[in-house]
């Protein structure tokens, strides 16, 4: 059986030398200031964090700037989202973004329920991903934008790095298994909830202050509320593109 190491700093500055890592995951690791010399690195994938803007570098060639732009060329929404500035701007994002979950819902729903709760290498499922977003809406509208006492959905899915005892916190059961039709009526409520608010939102209102507590361990934070929209937009985007990746590889199958 392969072995766990979780929250460890026992491999900082660690050399590997002729040692074998095929098929080792590293998830949600620093891996900053890493190198792979003389490797064989056969079918190696990075899926970076969010927009991150550290330097790759393959072979003495920085392959960053080349991976931003063929990102852009295939997902034109990320070139919107960086030029989001006005309420207008925010009224057109979230359309983009409807448009684009709308599409990823009605391809899920051409496959058997069983598919749409699978994961593909470790990866949330279809469901999971929905989940994820409620609680990104719940967190940054709900609780953030519109001060609500109790925000979240009992479905809301944190990030993994959040522990189920401090989910429960906050009314969430992070191992529910919950049919794929209560989850999209969860996330269907919420972005109804979301059109609302960027419906009435106004280029003032954006440039408001909200503060709250989104995490214990985080204490209290103030966000602007333009800022706070544009997390659940690039939340959004970038679930979309794995969603779509991984319907892709079930869909071959």
């Amino acid at each position: 059986m392969s072995m766990e190491y979780a929250r460890t700093d026992a491999f900082r500055g660690a050399t590997f030398h002729l040692a074998d890592l095929s098929g080792a995951t590293f998830r949600e690791c620093d891996l900053s200031g890493v190198r792979v010399v003389g490797s064989r690195v056969d079918d190696l994938r990075v899926f970076r964090q969010g927009e991150a803007t550290g330097r790759v570098v393959v072979d003495d060639v920085d392959v960053t700037a080349f991976v931003a732009a063929e990102l852009d060329r295939r997902h034109p929404e990320r070139v919107q989202l960086r030029a989001v500035r006005t309420a207008d701007d925010h009224r057109a994002m979230w359309a983009t973004v409807e448009r684009l979950w709308s599409e990823a819902v009605a391809r899920a729903e051409r496959l058997p329920e069983s598919t749409r709760h699978e994961r593909v290498d470790g990866e949330w499922s279809f469901v999971e991903t929905l989940r994820h977003l409620v609680f990104a809406v719940d967190s940054w509208v709900g609780r953030m934008i519109l001060d609500e006492p109790a925000p979240h959905h009992r479905l809301g899915l944190p990030s993994t790095d959040c522990s189920a005892e401090i989910a429960a916190t906050f009314g969430m059961a992070v191992d529910a298994r919950p049919s794929y039709a209560e989850v999209l009526a969860a996330y269907d409520d919420r972005r109804a909830q979301v059109r609302r608010v960027v419906g009435s939102v106004t280029d003032e209102i954006l440039t408001e202050t909200r503060t709250a507590v989104l995490d214990p361990a985080w204490g209290e934070e103030s966000q602007l509320v333009g800022e706070c929209l544009r997390v659940v937009w690039e939340e959004h985007v970038a679930h979309c593109r794995y969603a779509l990746r991984d319907l892709a590889r079930l869909e071959a199958r």
